[in-house]
C-alpha cells in the first residue's frame, strides 16, 4: 500500500490525455481500495452507502428521484434497495396517491449504519482537502464534476456537452461557431 502522506508528484505529459488517463486510473484504484476497506468495516458496499445517504438527504423519496440523486441507473438502485431491505436498513412502500410510484425510507438500522459508517474519502483525504482554501475546493469539485460529465456515456440523441472552453464552445462545437443551416 502506498504512503498517502507523500503522493507521487504529478507529471503532466506533453500529451495531457496521457496524464489525465494516469490520474483517472489512480483515482479508480484509490476508490477500489477505499471501497473494500469500507465493506470490510461496515458490511456495506459503496453503492449501498451512497443510496442510504441519498435517502437521508431527500427524505422519503421515490425510487426514480433516488436514482437521479445517487447517479445510478434505476435497475441498479432497485438491486441495491433489495439488499438494503434484506438487511433491514431501508423500506419500500407504494404511494397512497399513485400506486405506480414506490417510495423509499430509512429504517432505524439504516440511520444507525450511516452514523457508524466511515468517511467515503477517508480522513487523510479530508484533512488535505480541508486545508485548501474555499476557491481551490470549489475549483477541484467543478473540475471533477466536469470530468465526470465528459466521461459519461451518452446516447447518440443526447444533446452536446456543456461549454468546456471559451464562450459558446461545446465538446461537439469547439470553435463556438453557429451551425451552418445550409449543412
Amino acid at each position: 500500500m502506498s504512503d498517502i502522506s507523500s503522493p507521487p508528484t504529478p507529471v503532466v505529459a506533453a500529451e495531457p490525455m496521457a496524464s489525465l488517463a494516469r490520474s483517472v486510473r489512480r483515482i479508480a484504484q484509490a476508490i477500489d481500495v477505499r471501497s473494500r476497506e469500507i465493506a470490510r468495516l461496515t458490511g456495506l458496499t459503496l453503492p449501498q452507502i451512497l443510496v442510504l445517504q441519498s435517502i437521508r438527504a431527500l427524505g422519503e423519496v421515490s425510487t426514480s428521484a433516488l436514482s437521479r440523486e445517487a447517479s445510478m441507473s434505476p435497475p441498479t438502485v432497485v438491486a441495491v434497495l433489495d439488499k438494503l431491505e434484506a438487511k433491514g436498513m431501508a423500506m419500500r412502500y407504494r404511494s397512497t396517491t399513485d400506486r405506480r410510484v414506490v417510495h423509499v425510507g430509512l429504517t432505524e438500522a439504516g440511520r444507525q449504519a450511516l452514523a457508524d459508517a466511515p468517511s467515503l474519502f477517508g480522513e487523510d483525504f479530508r484533512s488535505v482537502f480541508d486545508r485548501l482554501d474555499e476557491t481551490e475546493r470549489g475549483a477541484m469539485a467543478r473540475a471533477v464534476e466536469g470530468l465526470a460529465t465528459m466521461m459519461a456515456v451518452r446516447a447518440p440523441s443526447t444533446p452536446p456537452l456543456p461549454a468546456v472552453g471559451g464562450i459558446g464552445e461545446t465538446a461537439s462545437n469547439p470553435a463556438g461557431r453557429s451551425p451552418d443551416p445550409a449543412g
